[in-house]
């Protein structure tokens, strides 16, 4: 036997456009449909059965059409109870998700959280963080931004970035803070494999010279930090990440320093690694943020677990 819905109600119900449908009867319907009972629902929720089967009756009488068919032993939802059910735990799942982002704000967890991410960090370890917040902080607003150098420092001094990553620096300005984490980038010099460099056995100084060097350049800035690159004092063009820097290499315009793990990713075999003295090298990767912004309480998680690999 259907639930009944007295006529009048069902069609008062089905000419409303404004139905108020309460949370606790959504909640009602659901816990039924699983139980397959209105009693054990009722024990699930900590309600009487009375409690439940009057949210329940409301519900159907809200939305017009029967919900559950009474069986001799089990409750059985009707066809259109099976329809709408699913909706039923939809709108169930986002009130929760609403009440544990509330709850998240109100404990001071920031909505948004910005990292930013140099190329010379590649370690798989990162992917497992990103699980890790994925399932702490569902509801959070993650960005990830590839920027190198003096872009990083500026995204974070500027808090457009609330943490970032970047290929260790000898010193930084007394306003970022800085810890090293455990893992280091192995770069070398590269050209594409028809380069005039790459039919070189051991490739010197001069011979670097002679060519186009590809170099990292800020968008922020003009100057950039290459003294410490053989040859450095020529012809150059720059872009201000290394995946544009190896495509360039790629298609044969110069010679260029490059995280070795990109090259195997991304290469595409179509580069060589030049043999150079003092190359190839390692690279330390630092975290960094601002000493002037407070680190909120995903920012702050986010760096323990980063840093807790370099213990």
């Amino acid at each position: 036997m259907i639930i009944g819905i007295p006529a009048n109600q069902k069609a008062a119900a089905i000419g409303k456009t404004d139905m108020n449908i309460s949370p606790e009867s959504l909640q009602a319907f659901a816990q039924a449909a699983n139980c397959g009972s209105l009693s054990a629902a009722a024990r699930r929720l900590g309600k009487s059965q009375s409690t439940i089967s009057e949210a329940v009756a409301r519900l159907e009488i809200d939305l017009g059409v029967a919900l559950f068919e009474r069986g001799p032993r089990k409750l059985q939802l009707t066809e259109a109870g099976a329809s709408l059910l699913a909706h039923a735990e939809e709108v169930l799942c986002a009130s929760d998700r609403l009440a544990r982002h509330a709850a998240g704000l109100a404990r001071g967890q920031e909505p948004r959280l910005t990292l930013a991410l140099s190329d010379a960090y590649q370690p798989k370890q990162y992917e497992v963080r990103l699980q890790e917040l994925d399932q702490r902080f569902p509801d959070l607003q993650f960005e990830s931004l590839i920027a190198e150098q003096a872009d990083v420092l500026d995204l974070v001094t500027q808090g457009r970035a609330q943490l970032g990553l970047i290929a260790a620096l000898a010193t930084y300005p007394p306003y970022i803070a800085h810890s090293r984490l455990e893992m280091s980038s192995e770069f070398g010099l590269f050209v594409a494999k028809d380069h005039p460099l790459s039919r070189l056995p051991q490739v010197r100084q001069e011979d670097l010279s002679r060519w186009r060097l590809l170099r990292l350049s800020s968008v922020a800035h003009d100057d950039a930090n290459t003294d410490d690159l053989p040859g450095s004092g020529g012809r150059c063009w720059a872009a201000p990440d290394y995946l544009m820097l190896l495509e360039m290499a790629r298609l044969g315009f110069g010679w260029a320093e490059l995280p070795r793990q990109l090259v195997d990713a991304y290469g595409f075999d179509g580069l060589h690694e030049l043999s150079c003295s003092g190359w190839p090298r390692r690279v330390t990767v630092d975290a960094i943020w601002s000493r002037q912004l407070e680190l909120g309480p995903v920012a702050a998680w986010l760096l323990d677990r980063l840093l807790q690999d370099a213990r």
